[in-house]
């Protein structure tokens, strides 16, 4: 006779020897990563342009008049940009694929690149037609705000990827 307190049952847990049988169950999640993925390489760069045009508007206003007017186009594009990358990181709750890519692809890496090499920068950005958005994205660029929020977003990502892993184990 075994000493074991569960020797007994031991007819009730034959049916969970078998582990192929859970892994074949775990649902498809491609259709998530290329969402997340489209919505990450998409939307980000969308919201980054609006966040630069914003805050360029924005300190055009104060430091050329020095008073505290409000430009109500500058605050709107502030809004939406923030809006925008709130639906990035959000889509990390289908996959964390989207948050980390538009994160690193439009953050951390031409953020590396400009404080590695400030001229890598400099063409990052000629590359851009020249436009408000595009003074708007090289102040972004150089003062941090592009690696500040790439960072966030790969961190969404990571978080939300280490959320499901401990929800399915």
């Amino acid at each position: 006779m075994s000493t074991h307190r569960y020797a007994d049952y031991e007819d009730d847990y034959e049916d969970y020897e078998d582990s192929t049988d859970v892994l074949d169950e775990r649902p498809r999640r491609g259709g998530a990563h290329v969402v997340s993925a489209l919505g990450g390489l998409v939307l980000t760069p969308v919201a980054l342009g609006l966040l630069s045009w914003g805050g360029l508007r924005q300190q055009q206003l104060i430091q050329a008049t020095l008073s505290t007017n409000r430009d109500p186009l500058g605050i709107a594009l502030l809004a939406g940009g923030a809006i925008l990358l709130l639906v990035v990181a959000a889509l990390g709750a289908l996959s964390a694929v989207g948050p980390i890519l538009g994160g690193l692809i439009y953050g951390v890496l031409p953020g590396v690149a400009a404080m590695a090499v400030p001229e890598w920068g400099f063409r990052l950005v000629n590359l851009m037609p020249k436009s408000d958005i595009a003074y708007g994205v090289m102040d972004f660029l150089f003062i941090g705000g592009l690696l500040g929020v790439g960072f966030l977003l790969v961190g969404s990502g990571l978080a939300n990827a280490l959320v499901r892993r401990r929800r399915e184990s």
